[in-house]
Protein backbone atom coordinates (compact mmCIF):
# COMPACT_ATOMS: atom_id res chain seq x y z
CA UNK A 1 0.00 0.00 0.00
CA UNK A 2 1.11 3.54 -0.63
CA UNK A 3 0.99 5.88 2.37
CA UNK A 4 1.20 9.62 2.59
CA UNK A 5 4.68 10.94 3.29
CA UNK A 6 3.75 11.79 6.89
CA UNK A 7 2.26 8.32 7.51
CA UNK A 8 5.26 6.60 5.90
CA UNK A 9 7.70 8.66 7.98
CA UNK A 10 5.72 7.81 11.10
CA UNK A 11 6.03 4.10 10.24
CA UNK A 12 9.77 4.54 9.68
CA UNK A 13 10.12 6.18 13.11
CA UNK A 14 8.22 3.30 14.70
CA UNK A 15 10.44 0.73 13.00
CA UNK A 16 13.61 2.54 14.08
CA UNK A 17 12.34 2.57 17.68
CA UNK A 18 11.76 -1.21 17.64
CA UNK A 19 14.50 -2.58 15.40
CA UNK A 20 18.22 -2.15 14.86
CA UNK A 21 18.23 -1.05 11.22
CA UNK A 22 21.66 -0.84 9.65
CA UNK A 23 20.84 -0.04 6.02
CA UNK A 24 18.29 1.71 3.88
CA UNK A 25 17.65 -1.54 2.01
CA UNK A 26 16.86 -3.30 5.30
CA UNK A 27 14.39 -0.51 6.09
CA UNK A 28 12.76 -0.88 2.64
CA UNK A 29 12.34 -4.61 3.37
CA UNK A 30 10.88 -4.00 6.84
CA UNK A 31 8.42 -1.51 5.37
CA UNK A 32 7.45 -4.06 2.70
CA UNK A 33 6.84 -6.67 5.43
CA UNK A 34 4.45 -4.14 6.99
CA UNK A 35 2.71 -3.74 3.61
CA UNK A 36 4.20 -0.32 2.84
CA UNK A 37 5.64 0.32 -0.62
CA UNK A 38 8.72 2.53 -0.70
CA UNK A 39 11.86 2.71 -2.80
CA UNK A 40 15.36 3.08 -1.41
CA UNK A 41 15.47 6.65 -2.78
CA UNK A 42 12.24 7.51 -0.97
CA UNK A 43 13.50 5.96 2.26
CA UNK A 44 16.75 7.91 1.91
CA UNK A 45 14.81 11.21 1.63
CA UNK A 46 12.55 10.22 4.53
CA UNK A 47 15.53 9.45 6.78
CA UNK A 48 17.07 12.81 5.90
CA UNK A 49 13.82 14.68 6.66
CA UNK A 50 13.40 12.80 9.95
CA UNK A 51 16.93 13.78 10.94
CA UNK A 52 17.89 10.12 11.36
CA UNK A 53 21.53 9.51 12.09
CA UNK A 54 23.73 6.44 11.98
CA UNK A 55 24.99 5.71 15.46
CA UNK A 56 26.95 2.86 17.00
CA UNK A 57 24.84 0.39 18.96
CA UNK A 58 26.23 -1.31 22.06
CA UNK A 59 27.59 -4.21 19.97
CA UNK A 60 29.45 -1.82 17.66
CA UNK A 61 26.99 -2.12 14.78
CA UNK A 62 26.04 1.14 13.01
CA UNK A 63 22.25 1.62 13.04
CA UNK A 64 19.82 4.42 12.26
CA UNK A 65 18.27 6.40 15.11
CA UNK A 66 15.99 9.42 15.21
CA UNK A 67 17.63 11.58 17.88
CA UNK A 68 14.60 13.24 19.36
CA UNK A 69 10.87 13.45 19.42
CA UNK A 70 9.14 16.74 18.66
CA UNK A 71 9.73 19.22 21.49
CA UNK A 72 6.08 19.22 22.54
CA UNK A 73 5.92 15.43 23.10
CA UNK A 74 7.00 13.70 26.26
CA UNK A 75 8.78 10.37 25.97
CA UNK A 76 6.66 7.52 27.35
CA UNK A 77 8.37 5.52 30.10
CA UNK A 78 8.52 2.33 28.00
CA UNK A 79 10.32 4.26 25.24
CA UNK A 80 12.76 5.67 27.79
CA UNK A 81 13.43 2.18 29.16
CA UNK A 82 14.09 0.91 25.62
CA UNK A 83 16.42 3.81 24.77
CA UNK A 84 18.37 3.43 28.01
CA UNK A 85 18.52 -0.37 27.69
CA UNK A 86 19.80 -0.13 24.14
CA UNK A 87 22.28 2.76 24.42
CA UNK A 88 23.54 3.06 28.02
CA UNK A 89 26.64 1.03 28.87
CA UNK A 90 27.71 2.59 32.18
CA UNK A 91 26.35 4.94 34.85
CA UNK A 92 28.37 6.68 37.60
CA UNK A 93 27.57 9.54 39.97
CA UNK A 94 29.17 12.25 42.04
CA UNK A 95 27.34 14.83 44.14
CA UNK A 96 24.29 15.91 42.16
CA UNK A 97 25.71 14.75 38.80
CA UNK A 98 25.38 11.49 36.91
CA UNK A 99 27.77 10.51 34.14
CA UNK A 100 26.22 8.20 31.54
CA UNK A 101 28.38 6.44 28.96
CA UNK A 102 27.11 5.23 25.59
CA UNK A 103 28.66 3.80 22.43
CA UNK A 104 30.43 6.48 20.32
CA UNK A 105 28.03 8.90 18.65
CA UNK A 106 25.03 7.91 20.78
CA UNK A 107 25.00 10.23 23.81
CA UNK A 108 22.61 12.69 22.13
CA UNK A 109 19.99 9.94 21.66
CA UNK A 110 19.94 9.20 25.40
CA UNK A 111 20.12 12.89 26.38
CA UNK A 112 17.18 13.75 24.15
CA UNK A 113 15.06 10.95 25.62
CA UNK A 114 15.90 12.09 29.17
CA UNK A 115 15.24 15.74 28.35
CA UNK A 116 11.78 14.83 27.02
CA UNK A 117 10.84 12.64 29.97
CA UNK A 118 8.91 14.14 32.87
CA UNK A 119 11.28 13.01 35.64
CA UNK A 120 11.17 15.77 38.27
CA UNK A 121 14.47 14.63 39.79
CA UNK A 122 16.33 15.54 36.55
CA UNK A 123 16.97 19.19 35.68
CA UNK A 124 18.61 18.50 32.33
CA UNK A 125 21.47 16.93 30.41
CA UNK A 126 24.61 17.90 28.53
CA UNK A 127 25.74 15.46 25.84
CA UNK A 128 29.01 14.89 24.09
CA UNK A 129 29.88 12.07 21.71
CA UNK A 130 29.78 9.03 23.99
CA UNK A 131 29.16 10.61 27.39
CA UNK A 132 26.41 12.70 28.88
CA UNK A 133 26.04 14.45 32.20
CA UNK A 134 22.67 14.39 33.95
CA UNK A 135 22.05 17.13 36.52
CA UNK A 136 19.93 16.07 39.49
CA UNK A 137 17.38 18.49 40.95
CA UNK A 138 17.96 20.25 44.27
CA UNK A 139 17.60 17.83 47.17
CA UNK A 140 18.14 14.74 44.98
CA UNK A 141 21.52 13.03 44.93
CA UNK A 142 23.28 11.97 41.79
CA UNK A 143 23.50 8.50 43.35
CA UNK A 144 19.68 8.27 43.50
CA UNK A 145 19.28 9.37 39.89
CA UNK A 146 22.14 7.13 38.80
CA UNK A 147 20.54 4.10 40.48
CA UNK A 148 17.23 4.85 38.76
CA UNK A 149 18.84 5.28 35.33
CA UNK A 150 20.92 2.12 35.83
CA UNK A 151 17.78 0.15 36.71
CA UNK A 152 15.92 1.52 33.68
CA UNK A 153 18.90 0.59 31.49
CA UNK A 154 18.97 -2.93 32.94
CA UNK A 155 22.52 -2.53 34.27
CA UNK A 156 23.66 -4.53 37.24
CA UNK A 157 24.09 -2.40 40.39
CA UNK A 158 27.69 -1.41 41.07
Amino acid sequence: MRLSKAARQHRISQILEREAVGSQQQLVELLAEAGVEATQATVSRDLEELGALKVRAAGGEAVYAVPELPHDRAVPSDHLRRVLGEWVVEVASSGNLVVVRTPPGSAHVVASALDRTPLPQILGTVAGDDTLVVIAAEGVSGAEVGRQLGELAGLAPT
